[in-house]
């Protein structure tokens, strides 16, 4: 382990000790966090556009199947072995992780998204002096992709890893809640019906991404490719993705 990185982890640990552990998790997974996911609907948009998604429950459908089909399968089990490699500082681990991360996002707003919202996350970071100018430069080097950066945030929690993927999957069902919200549209009392839903899911989902491994980790979800690539030029939209 180099001395550098053992002084940027000895640091981080010291500023979130003081705060614990659950009340970390619930503060990354707000909606209120300035990264920007409100701006983004994952597909959602483009899914109503089309006719796929038109009421409360095409809606929990819809985000249960997302939930179990690609991030489960994908981004939520990459999360959880760049949280390990954080942990480790396994760099080499954690460049080959992210660059899986920023060669499967299939359109050009996914990846958008996934740089955008990881760069915000960096300089959450950063502005909470959580990190140091080296690990900033590493990150820069890697590509900061979301799930590289909100790895990194997990990583100092303390929190077990079961309990880091729940609280990422319950900051993305609310975030996705809200997008149903704004465009199908729904009421408040639907999106709240809508989120238990997928909190009755969430535990499933978390148990099989801790599963996965190398070989079985996939992001092979080509309806949804196909619509992201769609909703880029689509006529009128609220979200960016």
């Amino acid at each position: 382990m180099d001395p550098t990185a053992s002084m940027t982890i000895d640091a981080a640990i010291s500023v979130s000790s003081s705060t614990p552990a659950l009340i970390q998790l619930i503060w990354l997974a707000s909606p209120a966090l300035p990264i920007g996911g409100f701006s983004y609907s994952e597909g959602l948009e483009g899914a109503i556009d089309h006719g796929l998604v038109h009421d409360e429950y095409s809606a929990a459908d819809w985000l249960v199947d997302q939930l179990h089909l690609t991030q489960s399968r994908g981004d939520m089990s990459v999360l959880g072995q760049m949280i390990v490699a954080w942990q480790a500082l396994d760099h080499e681990r954690l460049e080959v992780l992210s660059q899986w991360v920023h060669a499967t996002r299939e359109s050009a707003e996914l990846r958008l998204q996934s740089e955008q919202m990881g760069r915000s996350m960096l300089e959450w970071l950063r502005n909470q002096d959580a990190i140091d100018a080296d690990t900033i430069a590493m990150c820069n080097r890697w590509v900061p992709t979301y799930p590289l950066m909100f790895a990194l945030a997990l990583s100092r929690t303390g929190a077990s890893l079961e309990q880091c993927l729940q609280a990422y999957a319950f900051g993305w069902a609310e975030n996705m809640v809200q997008a149903a919200i704004k465009s199908v549209p729904l009421g408040q009392n639907s999106g709240q019906r809508i989120l238990t839903k997928l909190a009755q899911h969430i535990a499933r989902a978390v148990s099989h991404a801790l599963q996965v491994t190398d070989g079985t980790r996939q992001a092979f979800s080509p309806m949804l490719a196909i619509l992201s690539a769609q909703h880029e030029t689509q006529y009128s939209r609220l979200f960016r993705s």
